[in-house]
């Protein structure tokens, strides 16, 4: 673990398979009334872990704000995204923590239900959630219902209005949302949506409070993330460092390429980070001012001999097969930017053309979708142009490299198979 004695505290007590209420129990406490407020919430700092980074306790008033005697609380533990392993680890370890930081969400916002959404096609979290659920149900039957969902998944079933949409017996598919924040429904239901990382962050901020979480982090991000690390990695793995951990601190943890080309910074709608930027604080404050954030805290790293620009192909063209079609910058454009990629990737009589198609497309698709996955293939694109200038600049030249030619690729491979054995330190 990163900053000595502080951590775990997300995988506390981790004995190779999830904890029983009462060893839960035992080993954090119980919650406390007193740290169990929307204001102890709001001092905290805490922000979303599963993307956007929204504050938590604003999320919480503006539910409260809604009218009506029912509510829902929904945790999101999707992981839609293929890089991710988070959630999966969490939820095989401590599942009540999970559980607990939903019902205080729930009592906060008034809420009558919780529901759980994973994804069916991972039966081992769903098993452990089951089985943590029907633990709470024997012991009491007091406080929300708690009810295990599982969406089919697909990576934009995860995004939050997705999963909403289907709990409300309709397709896994994203709602327009042209204003944010936005509050979502079932039936006339407000729903406060937060993942399963967000969640135990305040089972245990509702136990030692917000003095005690802010022990870790910075000031402007508190607290410790889980982060998934793959790619040219010994193994990959789930770590659980305090936000502001210089990025090369985390990757030598993990044991990773001490000297990688890149790293790719959020997951498959993320950004590449350059391997001479490894000594910035794993924190937004510091990364924004290079155009990257933490967002699901996903981090793949790329060695030296690998073509950032292959990398990038292979990841935006399965981005543009799981898009939702529901949108022309979703079926027509992510398609277009992967053909684009292609042609300069293999350094064709076009590469030329195919670059500056490539930067047009995608000032034109920026902002014009129902959803955010267009924003987020963008988002990759544009930071692969910056960070492998040398790549582009050979392929643009007719020059198809020695990886594009080459069977073996580096760091995307596994993270498209979704491998499924990981450790965590």
């Amino acid at each position: 673990m990163i900053a000595g004695d502080e951590l775990p505290r997300l995988l506390r007590g981790s004995r190779g398979r999830p904890l029983t209420v009462n060893q839960h129990d035992e080993i954090f406490g119980s919650v406390a009334a007193v740290h169990s407020t929307v204001e102890e919430l709001e001092a905290s700092g805490l922000t979303g872990r599963g993307g956007a980074g929204f504050a938590t306790a604003r999320k919480v008033r503006l539910l409260r704000e809604q009218r009506g005697h029912h509510k829902f609380v929904v945790i999101n533990a999707m992981e839609g995204e293929p890089a991710s392993h988070k959630d999966r680890t969490l939820l095989s370890t401590n599942p009540h923590l999970v559980l607990d930081g939903a019902l205080v969400l729930a009592s906060m916002v008034g809420a009558r239900r919780v529901a759980i959404c994973a994804a069916r096609d991972n039966p081992t979290v769903t098993n452990h959630l089951q089985r943590a659920i029907h633990e709470r149900q024997r012991s009491s039957s007091r406080g929300p219902a708690l009810e295990l969902h599982s969406p089919p998944w697909r990576y934009v079933a995860g995004e939050e209005s997705a999963l909403v949409h289907w709990l409300d017996d309709n397709a896994s598919l994203p709602q327009y949302r042209p204003n944010r924040p936005h509050i979502l429904r079932i039936g006339h239901a407000p729903v406060l949506v937060d993942n399963a990382e967000t969640c135990a962050h305040v089972g245990l901020i509702a136990r030692y409070g917000a003095d005690w979480f802010r022990r870790l982090g910075t000031d402007q991000s508190p607290g410790s993330a889980l982060v998934s690390l793959s790619g040219a990695v010994s193994r990959p793995t789930v770590l659980e460092v305090a936000l502001g951990t210089p990025l090369r601190a985390v990757l030598a943890a993990g044991g990773a390429d001490g000297s990688p080309r890149a790293v790719l910074v959020g997951g498959y709608g993320g950004s590449w980070l350059a391997g001479r930027d490894l000594d910035l604080p794993f924190a937004n404050e510091s990364l924004q001012r290079v155009g990257v954030s933490v967002g699901a805290g996903v981090l793949v790293v790329l060695p030296e001999g690998a073509c950032g620009l292959l990398e990038t192909h292979r990841i935006v063209k399965w981005m543009a097969h799981e898009s939702a079609r529901q949108c022309g910058p979703c079926a027509f454009g992510l398609p277009a930017l992967a053909s684009d990629l292609e042609r300069l990737v293999r350094g064709v009589r076009d590469a030329d053309g195919a670059h500056d198609r490539l930067i047009e497309r995608c000032g034109a698709i920026e902002g014009r979708g129902a959803c955010r996955h267009p924003d987020g293939v963008v988002r990759l694109v544009r930071s692969a142009m910056t960070t492998f200038v040398e790549d582009v600049a050979a392929h643009r030249a007719g020059f198809a490299c020695a990886a594009s030619a080459s069977t073996e690729h580096f760091a995307t491979v596994p993270l498209l198979e979704r491998e499924e054995e990981l450790v965590w330190e």
